[in-house]
């Protein structure tokens, strides 16, 4: 095959080679038609190895893929995180009314819980109302002694600190205290995959984290309330003698006549609302927290700042539902 290219790519000349001089005519036919029948077999050979000239193959047709199906409407959309926080919270309350009406309840828990929330937050709630009461009696007591009303001031603290100051400002105390740290608990267990240990383990989540915090704090806000409201109260009848020279007795005298037992009542059961709207909302962030430690800050922070809404949109519904239409305590109170 060498040869072969070599003859073709190096043509004798006839001046070279007395063979192929003009001069012999004869010798000139023999060879030409031999180079021409060499050169059919060399093309022969080439194409059944499959050379031509280094081209490239053409690429076999394929049939065109076919379309993609079109996605779902709502596949790619993600929820915000209050919306699908705040249906968990909601999905949440209904799995502790029916674990606390069928009676699956982690007694052991909720003691220690009820002595978390109880016990263990009864000194800063009743400072608290302490100061504040003294602080509105600093407010009533000057005015309504230059109005000469001052046999109206002990009704007016009375009904304010039972119907209003006592729940919310106890609500507002424990909101700080104990549902920054039950959503800082929570949520902790969450991101450290403790809750899966206890599913594994055969222990409902909710049964033994959940329950218990939101019956604790639905049992012992009503009492820290009333020992608030006592308090306030004491407090402000202290201040008014010994400051503005009103006598303790026209003030307890004053509180007795104005206040009705409704108004205590009223008093447990927004206590009660409020405890629960802390302990579900606390536990709801929690454990849909995510993100690690800045996860769990997070949930902490707002946890605190929605229960502290929440209380007071639920304080202005249940104050418009159980106090309507003009009342006429205050007129009791200064006869």
């Amino acid at each position: 095959m060498e040869a072969i290219s070599v003859l073709f790519l190096r043509p004798v000349p006839f001046s070279s080679s007395p063979l192929l001089s003009p001069k012999n005519p004869q010798i000139i036919r023999k060879v030409i038609p031999r180079r021409t029948l060499i050169l059919r077999r060399t093309l022969r050979l080439s194409l059944s190895h499959g050379i031509t000239n280094n081209a490239p193959e053409p690429a076999p047709e394929t049939a065109p893929a076919p379309a993609p199906a079109p996605a779902p409407l709502f596949s790619s959309w993600t929820p915000p995180q209050p919306l699908w926080r705040g249906l968990s919270a909601l999905i949440l309350a209904g799995q502790v009314a029916h674990r606390a009406l069928s009676g699956r309840i982690h007694r052991r828990n909720t003691l220690q819980q009820l002595e978390r929330v109880g016990p263990r937050s009864t000194g800063v709630c009743l400072l608290t109302a302490a100061f504040v009461g003294m602080a509105f009696t600093i407010q009533f007591v000057r005015e309504f002694t230059r109005l000469g009303l001052h046999r109206s001031v002990g009704g007016v603290l009375a009904l304010a600190l039972a119907r209003e100051l006592s729940p919310v400002v106890t609500s507002v105390v424990a909101a700080g205290r104990v549902g920054s740290a039950f959503a800082a608990e929570l949520g902790t267990m969450q991101v450290s995959e403790q809750t899966d240990t206890l599913r594994v383990l055969g222990a409902h989540p909710v049964d033994y984290l959940v329950t218990p915090r939101v019956i604790a704090c639905c049992l012992a806000l009503p009492v820290l309330t009333l020992l608030c409201f006592s308090v306030g109260l004491a407090s402000s009848a202290f201040l008014a003698d010994a400051v503005f020279g009103v006598s303790i007795n026209i003030i307890l005298e004053s509180a007795r006549r104005a206040l009705r037992p409704w108004d205590i009542i009223s008093a447990m059961i927004k206590s009660q609302v409020f405890g629960a709207i802390i302990a579900i909302v606390s536990c709801a962030w929690g454990v849909t927290t995510h993100g690690g430690a800045k996860g769990v800050g997070e949930s902490t922070t707002s946890a605190v700042v929605i229960s502290l809404v929440g209380i007071f949109i639920a304080d202005f519904a249940l104050s418009y539902c159980f106090f309507q239409g003009a009342g006429d305590s205050l007129k009791d109170a200064m006869g």
